[in-house]
C-alpha cells in the first residue's frame, strides 16, 4: 500500500462509526453468518433421515431445501432497502429473532409440508441477517481493510458449509431429526448479544421507498422457475403443463420485474449496476459458484450415505475438506486478487472446481478415501478462490450508503444460484437414476415401485423392508432378489452421479469463461461516489 493509499484509508476510517472496535464487529458478523449458513446446511446430511422418518418424497425434500432459498432470495431486496432505511443493526436483530423462532418451529414439525413452511419462515429471517452482515462490514471497514475483512467473512461461510453437516450428523447419532434445527438457536442468542454490544447503527441518509410490487414479482418469478425445475425432475417430464406453466410464467415475471425496475424511481434492485463489468461478471461468478456448491452438496450426501453406506456423522465429516479448502483459500484469495487481479484469481478457482468435478468420475462405491478427500479439497480451494474476490468486486462499486442493497444483490445471486443448483442438478440426478435403475425395482411390491425409482435412499429403504418381510414369510428367493436390488441401486446411483458431475463441471467451465471475458483485471481502487 502506498503512502497516499494509507492516508486515504486513515481519513476514510475516521468517518466510520465503530471503526475502533471493527474486529469485534467482524467477529459478531461472522457469528451471525454462522447462524444462517449452519442453520441451512444442517439439513443436507439429514435428508435421507427425513425421507425415512417423515415419509417425504424426493420433491418434498428438494422443497425443504429450496423453500428457504426461494423466500430468502425473494426478500433480500426488500430487507436490503429496509436496512438502509431503518438501520442495519435493527434489521440484524429482527432477522436473528425470526430465524431462531423459525428454527424452533421447524424442529417440531409433524409433516413434510409443515417443515417446508417453517423453513420458509427461516428464510425470512435469513434474508435479513446474511446481507446485513456484509453491509455492516462494508460500512465499518475502510477500503484498504475491506478486502481482508470480506476474506474472513467468506472463510467463515466456508467453515459453516461443513460445520452444519458435521454438527447435524453428530446430533442425529443421539437425538431425533428435529434437533438439527435447534443447533443454531444458542448461536443466534450469542449473535444478538454481540450485535447489541459492538455493532453501530448505520443507514442511508437518503433512503428510497420500498418497492412492494417488485418484491412480490421477484418472489413469484423465482418460485415459478424453481418449482417447474423440481417438478420436471420428479419424473413427470419437461413438456407437461405442470412444468411448462410455472417455468414460462416465472420467466415472464422475471422479465416484467426487470422492465419495471428500470423504470421505477425506487427500485428494489438497481438493474443499472449490471452494466458495470465488475458487478455483473462478479455476480455471475458467485451465482455459478453456489450453483456448483449447493447442487453438489445435495447429491454428495446421497453418494456418501447411499452408495458408500456412511452414517450422518461420517457423511458430515466427509465434507470437511470442502470447508477447509474454502476457509484456507478465501482470506488468501483477497491478497492474491490485490496482486494479480480478481479476473485471474476467480478464473483459476473455476478451473480447480471444474477439475474436481471431472475427478468425480473416479469415485464409485469402493473408491479409496484419499481419492474422495482429494476431489473435495480441490473443490473447496477453487470455491474459496472465487468467493472473496467476487464479493469484493461487487461491493467495491456500490456506494457506501447503499451497502444494504449491494449486499442484497450479492447474496441474491448466491442463493438463486444455490437454489437452481439443487433444482437442476437434483432433477438431472433423479432422472438419470430412474433411467439407470429401470425395471430392477419390479422385485418390490407394486405400491412401492414408483417412489423407489426416485432416489437411492427410497430404493434402499424399500429393498430392506421387502427383504425383511419376505424372510418373515419364508420367501428366500424374494429376499435375495431384494438384497440384490441394493447393489443395483448403488451402481445406478454412481452412474447417475457421474453424469451429474459432468453437468456441474460444465457449469464451472462456463463460469471460468465468463470471468476471463468480462471480469476486470487488477483493481485500481476506484469506487462509486458516495453521497455520505
Amino acid at each position: 500500500m502506498t503512502a497516499t493509499e494509507r492516508d486515504g484509508t486513515v481519513a476514510d476510517a475516521e468517518e466510520r462509526p465503530g471503526y475502533a472496535r471493527r474486529w469485534w464487529v467482524l467477529t459478531t458478523m461472522t457469528v451471525c453468518l454462522l447462524v444462517v449458513i449452519t442453520g441451512n446446511t444442517t439439513l443436507n446430511v439429514a435428508i435421507p433421515t427425513l425421507q425415512r422418518e417423515l415419509g417425504a418424497t424426493q420433491g418434498e425434500l428438494q422443497w425443504a431445501v429450496d423453500a428457504y432459498i426461494v423466500v430468502f432470495a425473494g426478500l433480500l431486496f426488500s430487507w436490503g432497502v429496509i436496512g438502509d432505511r431503518i438501520g442495519r443493526r435493527r434489521v440484524l436483530l429482527i432477522g436473528l429473532g425470526v430465524f431462531a423462532a423459525g428454527s424452533v418451529l421447524a424442529a417440531f414439525s409433524d409433516s413434510p409440508l409443515e417443515l417446508i413452511a417453517w423453513r420458509a419462515v427461516m428464510g425470512v429471517g435469513g434474508a435479513a441477517v446474511q446481507p446485513t452482515t456484509l453491509a455492516v462490514i462494508t460500512n465499518v471497514f475502510p477500503a484498504g481493510e475491506r478486502g481482508r475483512a470480506i476474506g474472513i467473512w467468506a472463510a467463515t461461510a466456508g467453515l459453516a458449509v461443513a460445520g452444519g453437516p458435521l454438527a447435524s450428523g453428530a446430533v442425529l447419532t443421539t437425538f431425533w431429526w428435529g434437533a438439527i434445527f435447534l443447533i443454531g438457536v444458542p448461536v443466534a442468542v450469542l449473535g444478538i448479544a454481540g450485535t447489541l454490544a459492538f455493532v453501530p447503527e448505520s443507514r442511508d441518509p437518503f433512503p428510497g421507498r420500498l418497492d412492494v410490487p417488485g418484491v412480490l414479482l421477484s418472489i413469484a418469478a423465482l418460485a415459478g422457475l424453481v418449482y417447474g425445475i423440481i417438478h420436471a425432475g420428479s419424473g413427470v417430464g419437461w413438456a407437461t403443463p405442470g412444468v411448462l406453466v410455472p417455468l414460462v410464467g416465472g420467466a415472464l415475471l422475471l422479465v416484467l420485474f426487470v422492465w419495471l425496475q428500470r423504470r421505477s424511481s425506487h427500485p428494489a434492485l438497481d438493474v443499472s449496476l449490471f452494466r458495470l463489468p465488475a458487478f455483473s461478471a462478479a455476480a455471475a461468478a458467485l451465482g455459478l459458484n453456489f450453483f456448483a456448491l449447493m447442487g453438489a452438496t445435495f447429491y454428495l450426501v446421497y453418494y456418501l450415505q447411499g452408495a458408500r453406506g456412511y452414517d450422518p456423522l461420517q457423511s458430515g465429516a466427509a465434507l470437511i475438506p470442502v470447508a477447509l479448502g474454502m476457509a484456507l483459500m478465501a482470506p488468501r484469495s483477497s491478497r492474491l486478487a490485490e496482486r494479480f487481479g480478481a479476473k485471474a484469481v476467480c478464473a483459476g478457482g473455476f478451473v480447480l472446481i471444474t477439475l474436481s468435478f471431472l475427478g468425480f468420475q473416479l469415485l464409485d462405491e469402493a473408491a479409496p478415501l484419499w481419492l474422495l478427500v482429494t476431489a473435495l479439497s480441490v473443490q473447496g480451494l477453487g470455491m474459496g478462490a472465487v468467493m472473496a474476490p467476487a464479493t469484493e468486486s461487487i461491493m467495491s462499486v456500490v456506494p457506501r450508503e447503499k451497502a444494504g442493497a449491494g449486499a442484497a444483490v450479492n447474496n441474491t445471486v448466491r442463493q438463486v444460484g444455490g437454489a437452481l443448483g439443487v433444482a437442476i442438478l437434483g432433477s438431472l440426478l433423479a432422472t438419470a437414476y430412474a433411467a439407470n435403475v429401470g425395471r430392477a425395482v419390479d422385485v418390490l411390491p407394486a405400491p412401492a415401485r414408483a417412489e423407489a425409482s426416485t432416489s437411492i435412499a427410497a430404493t434402499l429403504e424399500a429393498a430392506r423392508t421387502t427383504a425383511a418381510q419376505a424372510r418373515a414369510a419364508g420367501d428366500e428367493a424374494t429376499a435375495a432378489a431384494a438384497l440384490q436390488l441394493e447393489d443395483t441401486a448403488r451402481e445406478a446411483f454412481v452412474s447417475a452421479m457421474h453424469l451429474t458431475a459432468v453437468g456441474t463441471a460444465t457449469a464451472s467451465a462456463v463460469a471460468a469463461v465468463v470471468v476471463l471475458v468480462w471480469l476486470p483485471g487488477r483493481r485500481t481502487g476506484a469506487r462509486a461516489p458516495s453521497s455520505a
